[in-house]
């Protein structure tokens, strides 16, 4: 059945409304039955004046303009001010919804009020309106917290949502309506954002087969709630839970006729495997009244397993997210199959938290929710999968969290005890519309794989990332592939702990924690307009591919690898065939370990892709030269603070060469500085280790000069800049083609080639029986000595600490131990120490427990000593719940 919210004759796209250019979104967003007009683009009249954002926000805190819809909205201060639309739908208008701020009350906790509606100029009817759902406060400490204090300082929340059936006829095509704050509306001030009009159609009636929660003593109330509940109603929940059980035992629908029924107290609804069916989001109302304050831990209103549930309104009294102040969930679904339709959802804690398999968000109203609009995810209601799950052609403005979440838990701590869950598979999350989210982004993907996110239209994040696809803290799954498409994300990013985020993000760092893999991204064909500060940004993440994406006038640059406060030390990209246009630099690299293949960008002027320098890529064994870093510019094959080079007769972009005096002749790199890096192309012959002599300069020696392969160098002095001697080292590199990153660390050194010679396995370990604590499935530590990177030990799940360790035959002097992951992998982190043993039973600690990034090699380094059996012990891994190996090699 079609939902009745979503039954209009002329539902629009409301995406084709409110974005700037209009052609860029009018495939993006939800069809809605509404048209929303915005208050500044109204008619202003008796000296209301239009408020909007002018520059992107200096501090982490909040304001009116920044939480409006458009980032902008008609302030009505004086009687007589007033703002005014026509109406353009070509159809009637019966019902409005307005977005509207009014001031707190003096002394916190909000106040009441009305404002006047007008239709083609004489008075229609006065809208209830309030400020007893907004308005908190954020100083003193309470950053992201819920006092209603105003003495507290720094507020936000400060729009709520009134809805109203017109009273009398109807608004004629070509009329016009307007709301003017008249001497008896008493708030000091009006800002209104955004008016929905639309013309519902007339209540459902109750289908066959079915029970009314009438017929089982549900009381409805029709006093208008006006942000807190009727004192006089009458508490239907056990009415209702009984009319469920019935349903459910006489296989009938459960009907919600239209009404506003209450649910009071603590306690929610329960319903398993039937149809749930209202008469229409603007009829029929569940009210939640919750006792305030409350200090019992609410479960959802709704707990609904294997169950349709559609056509209907769901609101409560919460005045924070906080448990004390009300805030329970309106929806916690599971189970499979479910469908939740034309629900319109208003002040719950969240609107839908589902779990399960196959289930359906669509066709929903989620206004001014107090965390998360719509989040798919593996735990709700105790379930552990969450795969197959869909959102699709949802409307969410105004939410305090997340407006859209795929949430996949790795797991979470309950009562002492860590719970896994299966990581989430093919989410689906399309033509949705997120605007003016407060206190979150508009889609957040966290974790799992095979995602679609396509036709999306998100604006006017508040403070956080417009659209972000990563993993959600340090209990999250590593996000392993989602495919990211035609998207619009306008007027986004924000400020949010002074971090000036961008509006669209790809890479680990959710929720503000750097950890996790990201691997497998493609966003495609995805438009960012006017974004508060970067349009793209990258942290960590792997084998992203960026291409044919549009960049439009960001507040600060383009598209950029690590920008402030998002680190991408490593990673990798292929970004090719997008547009960026106004704003700062279109594209910068900030990371010497981020390695980006470019192609066909609009800020390469046509210019080639990155490639080796002469087209051939260097030979190892062989000689790197310095000066014969990557063709492709700036950003590219490159990064340089500077341009101080005397060689360009060589090779135009000699950024930093000049002639040097050392043997063999031809040029040095210099003017070294921290943070520049230059990209060598590589053929290596075959995977090994390799000693590595670097032909360097320097007055004075530098520590930590440089570093490249997972391997830093200092620099002694030599005497002079031309003044050359040899340093060396040692790297594990795998075979094939490769870019080899010079990140330069601190300055004040030259550096004319690198020599790599050996490769030879130099594994002492190779072929050498191992044993281990445990193993999972065929995963044996058998597979560490067989020389294939692909083969793998694991231990069993969920039981650290775990060891896996090689017994050499004989006791022999080892200094370096170098342990490998599949390459196909994601890079993750594992909290390991190296022992040693000469009898096998009693060991000694050669490398103390630390926590190592494996993307995809560790390299340990430490005094040479004599031991038959080498052993690593793992005690954790941010990748899986279990010790992972695929190589271990040990070397003299």
């Amino acid at each position: 059945m079609r939902s009745a919210l979503l039954s209009l004759l002329s539902a629009v796209p409301v995406a084709a409304l409110l974005v700037t250019p209009a052609a860029a979104a009018t495939t993006a967003g939800a069809t809605v039955p509404f048209t929303s007009y915005e208050a500044e683009a109204g008619a202003l009249g008796g000296g209301a004046t239009a408020v909007s954002l002018t520059a992107a926000p200096t501090t982490q805190y909040s304001s009116p303009s920044l939480e409006a819809s458009g980032h902008a909205y008609a302030h009505l201060a004086g009687t007589g001010q007033s703002v005014q639309w026509t109406n353009t739908t070509g159809a009637p208008i019966s019902a409005i919804t307005v977005r509207v701020s009014i001031p707190d009350s003096s002394a916190g906790g909000g106040q009441t009020s009305t404002l006047n509606l007008y239709v083609d100029g004489g008075l229609r009817q006065a809208l209830n309106v309030n400020s007893k759902q907004t308005w908190l406060y954020e100083g003193n400490n309470n950053y992201n917290g819920n006092s209603q204090n105003p003495s507290d300082g720094s507020p936000r929340v400060f729009f709520d949502e009134t809805r109203t059936l017109v009273t009398g006829t109807p608004i004629a095509p070509g009329g016009t309506l307007m709301l003017r704050k008249d001497s008896g509306n008493s708030a000091a001030y009006y800002d209104v954002d955004v008016v929905d009009v639309e013309n519902p159609p007339a209540a459902l009636s109750q289908p066959a087969n079915s029970i009314s929660i009438t017929d089982c003593g549900a009381v409805a109330d029709n006093t208008p709630t006006n942000g807190a509940a009727d004192p006089a109603s009458v508490d239907s929940r056990a009415a209702i839970q009984n009319c469920i059980n019935q349903a459910q035992s006489q296989g009938k629908t459960l009907w919600i006729p239209a009404g506003t029924f209450y649910v009071k107290g603590t306690q929610g609804l329960q319903a398993q495997g039937i149809t749930i069916a209202g008469a229409g989001a603007w009829y029929s109302t569940i009210y939640r009244d919750v006792p305030l304050p409350n200090s019992t831990p609410l479960p959802a209103l709704w707990g609904l397993t294997s169950t349709t549930i559609r056509n209907l309104h769901v609101d409560s009294n919460a005045t924070s997210r906080a448990t004390v102040d009300g805030a329970g969930g309106s929806m916690d679904v599971t189970g499979t199959n479910w469908v939740a339709e034309g629900i319109w959802t208003q002040h719950t804690l969240s609107g839908f938290w589902a779990s399960g398999t196959g289930g359906t968000i669509r066709n929903n109203r989620l206004t001014t929710i107090w965390a998360d609009g719509a989040n798919i995810n593996n735990v709700s209601m105790g379930n552990s999968v969450g795969n197959n799950l869909t959102i699709t052609n949802n409307f969410v403005r105004g939410t305090g969290d997340d407006a859209l979440a795929i949430n996949s838990v790795n797991y979470n701590d309950i009562d002492g005890t860590r719970v896994y869950y299966t990581p989430m598979a093919n989410a689906v999350v399309t033509n949705n519309t997120s605007i003016a989210p407060w206190g979150g982004k508009g889609v957040g993907i966290y974790g799992g794989g095979g995602h679609r996110i396509e036709n999306n239209y998100v604006s006017d994040t508040a403070r956080y990332i417009g659209l972000g696809a990563g993993r959600f803290g340090v209990n999250g799954n590593d996000l392993l592939s989602a495919s990211v498409t035609g998207n619009v994300v306008v007027r986004s990013g924000g400020n949010a702990y002074n971090q000036g985020q961008p509006a669209f993000h790809i890479g680990n760092g959710g929720d503000g924690q750097n950890v996790g893999v990201v691997d497998r991204v493609t966003a495609s064909n995805n438009t960012v307009v006017n974004s508060l500060y970067d349009g793209i940004g990258f942290s960590t993440s792997t084998n992203t591919v960026l291409q044919n994406n549009t960049v439009t006038s960001p507040g600060r640059n383009g598209i950029v690898i690590s920008p402030p406060f998002y680190p991408a030390p490593s990673g990798s990209a292929t970004i090719t065939g997008n547009t960026v246009t106004g704003g700062g630099t279109p594209y910068l690299n900030n990371s010497g370990g981020f390695s980006a293949s470019l192609s066909g960008n609009s800020w390469q002027g046509g210019g080639t892709p990155e490639a080796p320098y002469g087209g051939t890529p260097a030979a190892i064994p062989g000689t790197v030269q310095a000066e014969n870093y990557n063709t492709g510019g700036q950003g590219v094959a490159y990064n340089v603070s500077s341009v101080n080079g005397t060689a360009n007769g060589y090779r135009t972009d000699g950024v930093d060469l000049e002639s040097t005096s050392d043997a063999g002749g031809g040029y040095n790199l210099g003017w070294t500085s921290t943070g520049q890096w230059f990209h060598y192309t590589v053929n290596v012959a075959t995977a090994g280790t390799y000693t590595v002599a670097m032909r360097v300069a320097a007055p004075s020696a530098v520590t930590n000069a440089f570093h490249f392969a997972g391997t830093t160098v200092s620099v002694p002095a030599t005497g002079g800049w031309q003044n050359w001697a040899i340093v060396t080292t040692q790297v594990t590199l795998p075979a094939g083609l490769q870019t080899l990153t010079v990140s330069q660390d601190n300055g004040g050194w030259n550096l004319n080639s690198l020599q790599f010679t050996g490769g030879g396995s130099g594994n002492l370990a190779a072929g050498k029986p191992t044993s281990e604590s445990s193993h999972n499935q065929a995963y044996a530590s058998s597979n560490l000595t067989d020389g294939n990177q692909s083969s793998y030990w694991e231990s069993a799940n969920n039981a650290f600490p775990q060891w896996a360790q090689v017994d050499l035959g004989s006791a022999q002097s080892v200094s370096r131990a170098v342990l490998q992951l599949p390459t196909s992998w994601g890079a993750r982190d594992q909290t390991l120490s190296l022992l040693g043993s000469t009898d096998g039973i009693n060991f000694t600690t050669v490398k103390a427990s630390a926590t190592y990034t494996f993307s995809p090699t560790v390299t340990l380094t430490f005094p040479a000593t004599t031991q038959r059996y080498w052993r690593v012990s793992i005690t954790a891994n941010t990748g899986w719940p279990a010790a992972q190996l695929s190589e271990l090699q040990l070397q003299a």
